[in-house]
């Protein structure tokens, strides 16, 4: 039936029926023949298919004592993470843009400056680092915004796609999936008389074309589960509308050999002046230039999706569209808050990403959330504890479809959340969401493994990592 079972008992679980009390979960691999006793709908990888079984997944869910032999888990046991935008490299700007008043342009200098040093050796301890990161979180995934492709000066290095491989090694390294979300970068930006050139700084991040970043994508290979390939449009800003066209025929393309249907994620209307600039020169905002360009379907993710009008929302919302908030990046860049209940409420699922991680902790982001609207509307409670988590475990959007809830036959992703930490002690379980923070994250499983033990990432200490790894970024700043 299974092998290598492991059992863990829950003080306390969140299970798609509430919040329960001493509860185990039973986790192992399950035949090929019992897939559809399990909920499992097909073989996650060719190795699976062929050696006739499919897992580690969730094999069962009881109300019970704990016995010897299990693992116990102390505090609230949810679903884990997924971090559905993310820009590993800009981890090394915490605390460092707030200077000058920290403007804009304060922050964009600074991250230029991190950007145009980066290689492949130095990108793989920035990222593995910031993954470990995002793995004390209670993050197992991550839907990596890839835009840093090539040398400074533009030219490819001598495998195109090394920066790119660099990521993989680094979610792999940390125990969390990757969902690579390799970037089109095309033009330095918009104006009301067109697009600009890119500058000497954004060379590094573009392609001739769609066409040609469209075959470079193509040669890159998925990681037996552990990762996934998708794409992505930069913005409306940053890639012509013919362009984007064009995109709507190589948003699905070639990934070990199999034509498949992706994620497409964009940077969508995050600040007004991106706006202005798409109706100034091209009459239409930037989400009706994407339905006109044929893009805005149920695989697109919307990223921020702040400043939308009424119809630009519907349309999100009758497409059945993704959006990806990252509320903590987009206060700390003054970049306002988005229409998060207009959004759900016709139609898009919303998910949460830590972006250029100035935080990484999906309790916040949830709760931000919903206290950015209570600032907004003066009112309380516009989404529950179990919407918020929703949106915390938004892995469709990245490619991840059966992980996200403690349910049977769902891949083993879970973490468990303190109750007796100086910011939970006294929280009712149900209402964790609401206390927490990734400080309390004590225990993660990713895939049925352990990576995150008593608040110990399986590779040590992280913050000694990420001190290592963003050092020297500033060594003559």
């Amino acid at each position: 039936m299974s092998t290598g079972a492991t059992t863990y008992w829950c003080e306390y679980a969140q299970l798609p029926e509430g919040t329960r009390p001493s509860v185990r979960i039973t986790v192992g691999e399950i035949g090929v023949s019992l897939w559809p006793s399990y909920g499992a709908q097909r073989p996650q990888t060719h190795a699976d298919l062929l050696e006739g079984r499919i897992g580690p997944r969730i094999l069962s869910i009881e109300s019970t004592p704990a016995e010897p032999g299990d693992v116990r888990l102390p505090g609230v046991t949810m679903p884990a993470f997924a971090n559905t935008h993310s820009h590993a490299f800009h981890r090394a700007l915490r605390g460092r843009t707030h200077d000058q008043d920290g403007t804009f342009w304060t922050w964009r200098d600074r991250m230029y400056h991190v950007a145009t040093q980066l290689d492949p050796e130095n990108y793989l301890a920035l990222a593995r680092a910031t993954y470990a990161e995002m793995a004390l979180a209670g993050i197992t995934a991550v839907g990596e915004f890839h835009y840093v492709h090539h040398n400074p000066d533009g030219t490819p290095y001598d495998d195109p796609n090394e920066m790119g491989k660099a990521l993989q090694q680094a979610a792999r390294d940390a125990g969390i999936r990757l969902c690579l979300l390799d970037t089109c970068y095309l033009a330095g930006g918009l104006t009301a008389d067109g697009h600009t050139e890119l500058s000497p700084q954004q060379r590094r991040f573009g392609d001739k074309d769609v066409m040609a970043w469209a075959d470079r994508v193509s040669r890159l290979e998925t990681d037996h589960g552990r990762s996934t390939i998708a794409t992505a449009m930069h913005s409306v800003r940053a890639v012509p509308f013919d362009q984007l066209s064009a995109a709507a025929n190589v948003a699905s393309h070639v990934c070990d050999g199999t034509w498949i249907n992706t994620p497409l994620h964009i940077h969508l209307s995050e600040q007004p002046a991106e706006n202005e600039a798409a109706l100034a020169y091209y009459g239409r905002t930037p989400t009706q230039l994407l339905t006109d360009a044929q893009l805005l379907d149920r695989n697109l993710t919307a990223v921020h999706a702040t400043h939308l009008t009424d119809t630009d929302i519907a349309l999100l919302g009758r497409a059945n569209a993704h959006a990806s908030f990252c509320p903590t990046t987009e206060r700390d860049l003054a970049d306002g808050i988005g229409p998060a209940k207009a959004l759900r409420d016709s139609g898009v699922q919303l998910t949460l990403g830590s972006d250029q991680h100035a935080v990484i902790d999906m309790f916040e982001e949830m709760r931000a959330v919903e206290m950015h609207d209570r600032l907004r509307t003066n009112e309380r409670g516009h989404f529950s504890p179990n919407e918020l988590l929703d949106f915390a475990t938004g892995y469709a959007s990245i490619g991840f479809g059966e992980i996200g809830s403690l349910a049977v036959g769902q891949h083993a992703d879970f973490i468990s959340v303190r109750l007796d930490s100086p910011r939970t002690a006294g929280s009712h379980p149900a209402q964790i969401a609401f206390s927490a923070t990734a400080a309390d994250v004590h225990a993660v499983v990713t895939s049925g493994e352990q990576i995150v033990s008593d608040g110990q990432h399986r590779l040590g200490d992280v913050g000694r990592l990420l001190t290592d790894a963003i050092a020297p970024f500033w060594e003559d700043a």
